[in-house]
């Protein structure tokens, strides 16, 4: 009997996906060949083959240099209060964010529809019950074992995604039947705790399943399924914490499921939403200690050294983003190899140069603290300093005396950007010595965005500098997050710091030759100093104590450029108080400052040719300011519904039962965006 998975298809839909699998065009029905006409009693029967269908997932599932890193950095803390473009990220405007009619990344179940289909086979020769016990799969057993947690660990990982991107999400298990009627019904979404339990669930089955073997890092392992419960838990704890009462959680006002039956007189698991926050903490806290307890005295070295000769000592934390081995760096948990002419990437070129035209913001680079450990404004003003701290009249002074994650990785004019295989052809991209930041050059490929730049990621080796030619490895999960994931859960769920919290501060604060006199640093942060720079400094619209704010700090520089500050903002409710207060955001101190004489061709005009903004506005560059027809000209905006995304019309159109009516959908629209293509949130 051949597997006949062939069916029509609605394109963009849960519909769409669960019946078919991998798609490519828009039209609303499709037939499909079978995903497969391979004999079910010859497929995913032996270890090999499961490594095979796992393999074939990774790249469109785990982070890469592909999917996570934009233009050079990665790509998630662009457009955030970290990093920036040109231009305002249409989440930030009143108007620009709008209901789409069908869109192919929209509300999307492919990948998940591929997990369900590997667990569909495998489960019943292996054994429901996980246990092995009924295992007729060939191979090494704990091969077998490990490649189902690779499967579990994929699926949870896929379902994060889209948890984060909706909230409320349809909880899929198995390839469904092609019956429109099963598949509206599952549709239906799950409370967004329910979702989260989930993958918790999917993460503690591939924990299970892996602890028993002992594989390259290349692969999907214990240590970073359990990283990754940790950051799922601690999103979900903190997100039912800051939106408690409101449309974005279960029984709150307005929440949108409880218009649905199926979700009416809600009961959390722990019988509230105050014991469903603690439930979450509390898992944070034991998966992140158990990576943390393992990690924490084989952190990478950081000599505090930015490397500018061959003979110079390397510095192993700034190598450990740069480099194509990771294999003997313990604290990497898994990493993604490429290889010369056959997977590559354009990283290395963009740190080489102003990162694609996405630079640092001001308010980041505010943020850091001194050496000594006291926050910048404690020493004189940001534009002058005390000598001490030397102000922002330089690239140089204001790398002078800080933390030194921000001398290694923001990058300075006259800096030396490639120290190895200087002769090396193929590096045509190379930039030997960093130049003074090109401000005003409109090519999104040369230009750069702030003046303020990061190497994070860029090799000092000039071989891989070839156009789209890097293969330095990228980073998927590294241990130091657990350290932060578990200051942040035990203060969430505690209200003070325990001697644990403590410990692993101080881990991360000496490597990173700051001061470890935590305290000293509490004393002395002045919350409304910090809002002008971080949005962090805030949740719900209200600022947070200084205890809380510092460890939100310590996440934000350890984690620079790494993907995870959007989610943070998110769960952290940061951006209430744009609603009320509009953000500017801003670079370098471009204006009566010695770098305004690094350029002769400034226009600031206020037209469509002005490359910079005006002094007039403010002394610091305005990288939305230029002309008044960019996004985000008068400032950075918000409103509540984009805290999640819009589901797209078109799936309310597939899910109705009856007619073209999208009220009868068995679907719900996220809180405060209409069923409407093409219009804006309503608040």
């Amino acid at each position: 009997m051949k597997i006949n998975i062939k069916s029509k298809i609605f394109v963009g839909s849960l519909l769409l996906v669960l019946t078919g699998g991998v798609f490519t065009s828009c039209d609303d029905f499709l037939d499909k060949e079978p995903m497969s006409n391979a004999s079910p009693e010859t497929t995913l029967t032996d270890a090999n083959q499961l490594a095979y269908y796992t393999n074939n997932l990774y790249a469109d599932i785990l982070p890469s240099h592909s999917n996570q890193w934009s233009y050079g950095i990665f790509g998630n803390d662009n457009d955030t209060d970290n990093q920036t473009g040109v231009s305002a990220h249409d989440r930030y405007t009143s108007d620009r964010w709008k209901v789409a009619h069908s869109e192919s990344d929209n509300w999307k179940f492919e990948m998940i529809y591929r997990c369900n289909y590997f667990f569909s086979l495998v489960l019943p020769r292996f054994g429901e019950d996980l246990s092995g016990s009924a295992n007729t799969i060939g191979g090494n057993l704990s091969d077998v074992k490990h490649y189902i947690g690779e499967m579990y660990f994929l699926r949870a990982c896929e379902y994060f995604k889209r948890y984060q991107m909706f909230g409320d999400f349809p909880i899929i298990t198995e390839p469904l039947a092609d019956n429109s009627e099963v598949l509206k019904e599952a549709s239906k979404r799950s409370p967004r705790n329910e979702v989260a339990r989930f993958i918790l669930s999917d993460l503690d089955n591939a924990i299970t399943l892996m602890s028993g073997s002992s594989m390259s890092k290349t692969r999907i392992n214990k240590d970073a399924a359990l990283l990754l419960k940790s950051r799922v838990a601690l999103y979900e704890g903190t997100w039912l914490k800051y939106f408690k009462g409101t449309a974005f959680v279960p029984n709150g006002t307005d929440w949108p499921g409880a218009k649905k039956d199926y979700n009416s007189g809600y009961q959390f698991p722990s019988g509230s939403i105050d014991e469903e926050i603690n439930f979450f903490l509390d898992q944070a806290m034991d998966a992140s200690k158990q990576v943390a307890e393992e990690y924490k005295g084989k952190l990478t070295e950081n000599t505090g050294v930015l490397q500018q000769s061959d003979t110079d000592a390397a510095n192993p934390y700034f190598d450990m983003f740069a480099q194509e081995d990771l294999s003997g760096v313990s604290e990497v948990l898994l990493w993604r190899q490429y290889g010369r002419g056959l997977s590559t990437h354009n990283v290395n070129s963009a740190a080489g140069r102003g990162n694609y035209r996405i630079g640092v913001t001001r308010g980041f680079v505010n943020n850091f603290l001194m050496a000594d450990g006291s926050p910048v404004y404690t020493h004189g003003s940001y534009t002058d300093g005390d000598g001490y701290y030397k102000g922002d009249k330089t690239i140089a002074d204001v790398r002078s005396n800080r933390d030194s994650r921000l001398i290694i990785f923001l990058k300075e004019p006259e800096q030396k950007n490639i120290l190895f295989e200087l002769d090396n052809t193929e590096g045509t991209e190379a930039v030997l010595v960093e130049p003074y930041p090109d401000i005003t050059n409109g090519d999104g490929e040369r230009g750069y965005a702030t003046g303020y730049a990061l190497r994070k990621g860029g090799s000092f080796n000039k071989k891989y500098y070839a156009n789209g030619g890097g293969y330095t490895a990228a980073i998927c999960y590294r241990a130091t997050e657990a350290l932060l994931n578990y200051m942040e859960a035990s203060y969430e769920r505690k209200g003070s710091l325990d001697g644990t919290a403590r410990e692993y501060w101080t881990i991360i604060r000496q490597r990173s030759h700051v001061s470890t006199n935590i305290d000293n640093t509490i004393s002395k942060t002045v919350m409304s100093n910090e809002a002008a720079n971080d949005w962090g400094a805030y949740s719900a619209g209200n600022l947070i104590d200084p205890t809380l704010y510092n460890i939100r700090r310590e996440r934000r520089c350890e984690l620079l450029a790494e993907g995870l500050r959007y989610m943070d903002i998110c769960r952290w409710r940061s951006m209430d108080q744009l609603m009320s207060t509009p953000y500017h955001i801003e670079g370098f101190h471009l204006w009566n400052t010695p770098m305004e004489n690094w350029y002769n061709n400034l226009i600031a005009d206020g037209s469509e040719n002005a490359n910079v903004s005006s002094k007039e506005k403010s002394e610091y560059l305005r990288p939305y300011e230029r002309y008044s027809a960019q996004a985000g000209y008068t400032g950075m905006t918000w409103k509540m519904a984009h805290y999640l995304q819009p589901i797209m019309v078109k799936q309310f159109q597939l899910t109705a039962t009856s007619g073209t009516d999208v009220s009868s959908s068995t679907i719900y629209q996220n809180p405060y965006w209409p069923i409407v293509a093409d219009q804006a949130a309503e608040k």
